[in-house]
């Protein structure tokens, strides 16, 4: 994720980020063009003295507006979910804090404390590796059981939330913690798996094809045909402007396709490495050895 000052806008269209939608438009912007060229010189040359076309410009004024309005709902739904999304992160920072000051707070027993160091920060970090579907390498080591079967393990978030539960029943069992705060620990581990299934849904439900499949073609069709309506009053010129609502129609499309998915690397995805080596940080601080 690009960090900026948002009150600094001037020196910002100076620059062009990897996600920049003119870079990533360019070669179909330069086929648009070429192909509404055609168009316009085919209506200029065979059709320019008829005049079915003259009031087609009132039309495509029509046309425009349902566009913009389908654009609106699509880039609203992608924002929803990069914005649920960091919210969802946003509520795993607070609950392996919780956690971990009950952990530091019900007991003293060092190897139990080392424990839920590791295992919560290794939750944090599987759980970015599970969504971006990167190999993992956990940043505070197992033991030699616990590293076989999480390899083993083909969800590696639960995993390493069955380990947890396992060690608090072994401290109920002991006595080392009471069923009250048995019951609260349960809750934050509760709401780990909360969390990860509500950026599961995110991840794997992206917009539905048929929708983003017309969308696509809405818009082709409705910038490749501009000629029609707009050729009897600019002229070549048609073809500059078919390029530039191209460049900002599809742009949004791009910026959407991008963020609805937040948990990825491009520019603007989530800051999921810094979160994560926050909460190690925080948690670390709070159960020290």
């Amino acid at each position: 994720m690009i960090k900026y000052n948002p009150k600094i806008w001037f020196t910002q269209i100076l620059k062009v980020p990897k996600s920049d939608t003119l870079r990533i438009l360019l070669p179909e912007m330069l086929i648009l063009a070429s192909m509404t060229a055609v168009l316009t010189h085919v209506e200029l040359t065979y059709f320019k003295d008829l005049h079915i076309f003259k009031d087609a410009i009132a039309v495509y004024s029509l046309i425009g507006f349902v566009l913009s309005l389908l654009l609106v709902f699509r880039t609203n739904t992608a924002y929803d979910r990069w914005w649920e999304g960091r919210k969802r992160w946003g509520e795993l920072v607070n609950n392996t804090r919780t956690l971990a000051i009950k952990i530091a707070s019900t007991t003293n027993d060092k190897n139990t404390i080392s424990f839920f160091n590791r295992m919560i920060s290794n939750y944090v970090f599987a759980l970015k590796w599970h969504l971006r579907d990167e190999s993992e390498e956990l940043t505070i080591a197992l033991s030699d059981e616990e590293n076989q079967g999480f390899y083993a393990a083909s969800h590696k978030p639960s995993y390493i939330s069955q380990l947890m539960y396992n060690r608090l029943r072994v401290m109920k069992n002991k006595g080392e913690i009471s069923d009250v705060e048995y019951l609260a620990m349960d809750t934050n581990l509760n709401t780990f798996s909360n969390i990860t299934g509500a950026c599961e849904r995110i991840k794997n439900t992206p917009m539905p094809y048929s929708y983003n499949l017309f969308l696509k073609k809405f818009i082709f069709i409705y910038v490749f045909t501009l000629p029609i309506g707009f050729v009897s009053s600019f002229g070549y010129g048609t073809v500059l402007i078919a390029v530039f609502i191209f460049y900002i129609l599809v742009s949004i499309e791009v910026l959407a396709e991008e963020i609805e998915d937040p948990f990825g690397q491009d520019d603007n995805d989530l800051p999921l490495d810094d979160i994560a080596h926050k909460i190690k940080a925080n948690v670390g601080d709070i159960l020290k050895e």
